[in-house]
């Protein structure tokens, strides 16, 4: 074998393997999804999250052809979920449906998290946003939340709100700080399992998703004191906004987001992007979240971002405002 011989012919398999190695790679890439996904969810079922996730599973399913599982990890202020999705492989097949409190306020509340909110997550698109509604049990005391204030001032540090997150134990600080009042947090590991402690009078108020309380306000169980809007909502029009009952420019919402590991490929984190948004521009998404009281949050990765970073903003600053202490 000549000199020359010896020497291109190990280039050439090399060259070739090389080609063989991206070639599939960029399969991999382009026949993304192609098994099943999974969206963990920081919440029980029931929640604004969790029904978010499992609309637009249901969504990824028509139009890839892949199944998606709707994993709830809830409790430990989203902790558990934050880290399923941190541990796991960082190959687009395992996305984050977080919401206000696990991408934003729980940078307001703690002095040293588990997780980077921005750092740790790659983002994928806005989903939804909805007003917080403030709540009493149906059979209460409290008829408006003329009287829910009152007897907040006359006995301070004795009402309790149950707090299904670290975003409704910020939303019912805010509403002390704007009533001048005291009150405790009890908290719950989703907004269902407060509102649930509302309607038994196992608690005396909390502020709760749209979403997971107005069947029980519509049904007599809940009580509706106002929602933390500027404008009514359709879903529970009967319902005052917060400046209406008596506490003004008070308002409030939740939203939901999803993201991915920040390692996770630039083209998968690309086509799981492409996804969301174009479910959310279907005509039955809009539908389906006016039916509950909520509306889509467009944007992709860049706009979740900034949004997101806004939100941390915020939310510190209410927390100073609210003079709560960081755990």
């Amino acid at each position: 074998m000549s000199l020359r011989r010896r020497f291109v012919q190990p280039l050439l398999a090399a060259s070739l393997l090389c080609w063989a190695i991206l070639g599939t790679a960029a399969a991999q890439a382009q026949d993304f999804p192609s098994k099943p996904l999974k969206f963990v969810v920081p919440f029980p079922p029931g929640s604004g999250t969790d029904t978010s996730a499992r609309y637009f599973a249901k969504k990824f399913t028509e139009i890839t052809g892949q199944t998606v599982v709707v994993d709830n990890k809830p409790g430990a202020n989203g902790f558990i979920a934050v880290r399923a999705v941190l541990s796991a492989p960082a190959d687009g097949y395992t996305v984050f449906v977080g919401s206000n409190s696990t991408l934003a306020v729980n940078a307001a509340l703690f002095k040293s998290l588990p997780y980077d909110p921005v750092g740790d997550f790659s983002p994928l698109s806005m989903l939804m946003r909805s007003p917080a509604l403030l709540i009493v049990p149906g059979q209460g005391a409290h008829k408006n939340l003329s009287e829910l204030i009152g007897s907040a001032k006359a006995q301070p540090g004795t009402l309790n709100y149950g707090a299904g997150s670290a975003g409704y134990q910020l939303m019912a600080e805010l509403f002390n700080d704007a009533a001048k009042v005291q009150t405790a947090g009890v908290p719950f590991k989703g907004a269902s399992e407060a509102v649930t402690a509302v309607a038994a009078g196992t608690v005396q108020f909390a502020f709760a998703e749209m979403t997971s309380a107005q069947e029980l306000v519509k049904s007599g169980k809940l009580r509706a004191m106002a929602v933390a809007s500027d404008k009514r909502s359709p879903a529970l029009p009967q319902v005052p906004t917060a400046s209406e009952a008596g506490l003004p420019g008070f308002s409030a919402y939740t939203w939901v987001a999803a993201a991915v590991s920040a390692k996770t490929p630039k083209d998968e984190t690309e086509k799981l992007a492409a996804l969301f948004t174009r479910i959310e521009t279907l005509p039955e998404t809009r539908e389906f979240y006016e039916r509950i009281g909520a509306e889509v949050m467009r944007g992709g990765p860049e706009e979740m971002r900034h949004f997101q970073a806004d939100e941390i903003k915020l939310w510190k600053r209410i927390a100073a405002q609210a003079k709560v202490e960081q755990q």
